[in-house]
Order: structure tokens, then C-alpha cells, then sequence
């Protein structure tokens, strides 16, 4: 089975880029990913057999932790590969998702890439697939639409693929 885990960016930060993604469609036929909007906490990847020691592992955190604050931003890009949006982590949901890390990476199927683990670059991704030929254009676009919203960290979601899409699995809140 194939998991992913993530937070959903939810309120008018979820709603601006989910809606955003639809439009860069419409116009330019760019895809993007089949879950809402998120940052990711792990990437894809694959476990066969049960995954309760990952459900109990997030459970203990979002248990202990508590909802905090982080801004998205503008945009930015990787290379002419992906636009997305810019996340910029407050020192608290840093620590809470930093100590997420290290509980996760005491899993033995867990295995955080370098740009997966502590160090990544936080964002919510608005284009991703094959838009080397039109970055130009998408990259334009989405400079003259205003992107900036105050947002929390509040929760932990387990998404597994299923019928060619993400479903969610699980989703945590973080204690308020």
C-alpha cells in the first residue's frame, strides 16, 4: 500500500489554493496533485503490512502538541519543475514538526530523504506535472494574484492511494 503524510492547509489558505490549482487547469491544463492542499510532512511511500505503530506514534504527538501558527506567503518554484506557494514555519510549529520528524524516523519503514526530513522546504505545491513548456506563462500568472494568509498547523493526515487517488486514512488534530 502507498501512504503519504501531510497537513492539510485548511480555511482561506486551503480554499485559495485548491480553487487556484482548478483555474491553472482550466487555463493551462497544468495538473497538480490529487490531495487538497497540504504541506508535506513524509513523501510517498510504500508498507505492505499493518501501520498501527505509525497510527499510535501520531496519535502521542497530536496528543501532546498544540495547534501553531505558520503564514503562507507568495510563491516560489523549483527549478521550472513546480510552483508553489511559499510557507513560512513559526519557530513553534517548526519545533512541533521537527520533533514529528524524529518520532516518525524511529519507524522502521519511515526513511526521510534529505529533503524530506527536517531541513525541507516548506510549501503548498500549485503545478507539478510536466509544465517545463508553459513555467513561463504559469509563473506570470500566478505573480499577479495576491497570496498571503496567516494559518495553523492543527493537524496530521495519513492519505493512502486507492482507486488511482489519495483517500484519507487518518487525520490527527493537534490539541488546541
Amino acid at each position: 500500500m502507498r501512504y503519504v503524510i501531510v497537513s492539510i492547509v485548511k480555511g482561506p489558505a486551503g480554499d485559495f489554493n485548491n480553487n487556484l490549482r482548478k483555474d491553472i487547469f482550466s487555463k493551462y491544463k497544468a495538473k497538480s496533485s490529487k490531495l487538497p492542499a497540504h504541506f508535506t510532512i513524509k513523501a510517498p511511500f510504500e508498507y505492505n503490512e499493518n501501520i498501527t505503530d505509525l497510527e499510535n506514534c501520531i496519535e502521542e504527538i497530536s496528543k501532546k502538541e498544540k495547534a501553531t501558527p505558520y503564514k503562507v506567503d507568495g510563491y516560489n518554484h523549483f527549478d521550472d519543475r513546480v510552483i508553489y506557494m511559499d510557507v513560512n514555519m513559526s519557530k513553534e510549529a517548526k519545533k512541533v514538526h521537527d520533533e514529528l520528524i524524529d518520532k516518525l524516523s524511529t519507524i522502521s519503514y519511515i526513511n526521510f530523504k534529505n529533503n524530506e526530513g527536517k531541513d525541507k522546504i516548506f510549501h503548498v505545491t500549485l503545478s507539478s506535472k510536466k509544465i517545463q513548456k508553459i513555467y513561463k506563462q504559469l509563473w506570470d500568472y500566478v505573480n499577479t494574484i495576491p497570496c498571503c494568509f496567516d494559518c495553523m498547523f492543527d493537524n496530521i493526515c495519513i492519505y493512502k492511494w486507492q482507486n488511482n487517488t489519495w483517500v484519507l486514512h487518518r487525520e490527527y488534530k493537534l490539541e488546541n
